[in-house]
């Protein structure tokens, strides 16, 4: 609504993000458009680049490959089967860095973090918080899959009531133009 109420046309949502996570948003101005869009998401077509701070210090790099069962929302996903098997997921990661505050969080005597930067090569959903969570480095600030120690400390110490999770860059090639389009947001 906001977009549209900016530009002063109607816009069609191409790439959204869950209400917590920040970043690059992709909205076609036709349904067109915004079909052929979503086929390329759908055809992984799509390179997304995400960076999130997580609980812990994160080995240099790595590939979670681990298969999700779909998330069913209760009211969205009313009609959807419910005994669909786990769908394959893959994500890559790579610390951008580590660092440790000197406060007790829980049994430990500090707190450690990472900052890592996520590919996802699959599209599921919470796929990347349910993968931080799965490697036993949850995302600071989800409240679904995290750890609630340390989001209790990051509440309390920072005033930061959200998800550190941002997608910075989606890149792909545009459906009409056939031009590569990169996206970029700060994080």
């Amino acid at each position: 609504q906001m977009v549209r109420d900016q530009i002063g046309q109607h816009v069609f949502t191409v790439h959204r993000l869950d209400r917590p996570t920040s970043g690059v948003l992709v909205f076609a101005l036709s349904s067109d458009v915004a079909r052929q869009m979503t086929e390329l998401l759908t055809e992984q077509h799509v390179n997304k680049v995400y960076y999130a701070i997580v609980r812990g210090h994160t080995e240099d790099a790595g590939t979670i490959d681990y298969a999700l069962k779909e998330k069913l929302d209760k009211i969205a996903d009313k009609q959807a089967r419910k005994d669909k098997p786990a769908q394959d997921a893959v994500t890559e990661y790579s610390t951008i860095s580590r660092f440790e505050l000197a406060h007790p969080v829980g049994r430990y005597a500090s707190a450690r973090y990472s900052l890592v930067k996520l590919i996802p090569k699959s599209g599921r959903k919470h796929q990347l918080r349910r993968h931080m969570a799965h490697i036993s480095h949850p995302i600071v600030g989800d409240t679904t899959h995290g750890d609630g120690k340390h989001n209790k400390f990051v509440r309390q110490m920072f005033g930061f009531n959200g998800l550190a999770l941002t997608c910075n860059e989606m890149s792909f090639t545009h459906p009409v133009t056939q031009k590569p389009i990169t996206i970029r947001s700060e994080f």
